[in-house]
């Protein structure tokens, strides 16, 4: 099968297989990418949305706003496009700033691209120190992006960093829990994109 066959089965076999839910159309394209990529029905009852966060992404990619990782494995993830993608966190500056202030190379990322997030996206698929450092930046009104992706993985301070960023009430798709990763971060971009396609037809 070709790969375009074997993605479109796929995503027949979730169709059929997963339960009711209460997800909007554009909500389940993205929810049902998220599931696609890790094989995981929990999403269903995990995933959060903000009202705004769809149509926020939308806009942010259709002006061609810059997106925003923190992982390089969450750039590599989402589909070639002419938005601009970017990931500081391996920029020879950030570690040094990370030393010298005592901080994770995630949270000096994050310091660094304040600017750079302005309107655009914000996608945090692994570390929890720079969604908690994001979190803080939006509610002191230093970031403003238009949506921030926040599914980071693990056992210290994921859960939290998630529930964190719901409690900022800004445009947000999240999960609640442990669970994420980048891969599903950049799972969530891709939707996001296709649905955009779908405005510019």
């Amino acid at each position: 099968m070709k790969p375009d066959e074997i993605e479109k089965l796929s995503f027949e076999i979730i169709d059929k297989e997963a339960p009711s839910h209460s997800f909007s159309n554009e909500e389940w394209e993205i929810v049902r990418r998220m599931i696609h990529t890790s094989a995981d029905f929990e999403y269903l009852n995990t995933v959060r949305f903000h009202p705004d966060a769809i149509a926020s992404g939308i806009k942010a990619i259709m002006n061609g706003k810059t997106i925003i990782t923190d992982t390089n494995m969450a750039k590599a993830g989402i589909r070639k496009s002419k938005i601009k993608i970017e990931c500081l966190i391996d920029k020879p500056d950030i570690h040094e700033i990370a030393l010298k202030n005592g901080i994770t190379r995630a949270e000096a990322a994050v310091d660094a691209s304040l600017n750079l997030m302005e309107d655009g996206i914000y996608v945090v698929g692994n570390a929890p120190t720079a969604l908690l450092r994001l979190n803080k930046a939006i509610l002191d009104k230093q970031a403003k992006p238009a949506l921030v992706v926040g599914l980071p993985v693990g056992f210290v301070n994921a859960k939290e960093s998630k529930a964190a960023l719901i409690d900022t009430n800004h445009p947000y798709i999240t999960n609640i829990g442990r669970k994420g990763g980048s891969n599903i971060a950049a799972s969530v971009i891709n939707a996001l994109m296709i649905l955009s396609f779908k405005y510019l037809r």
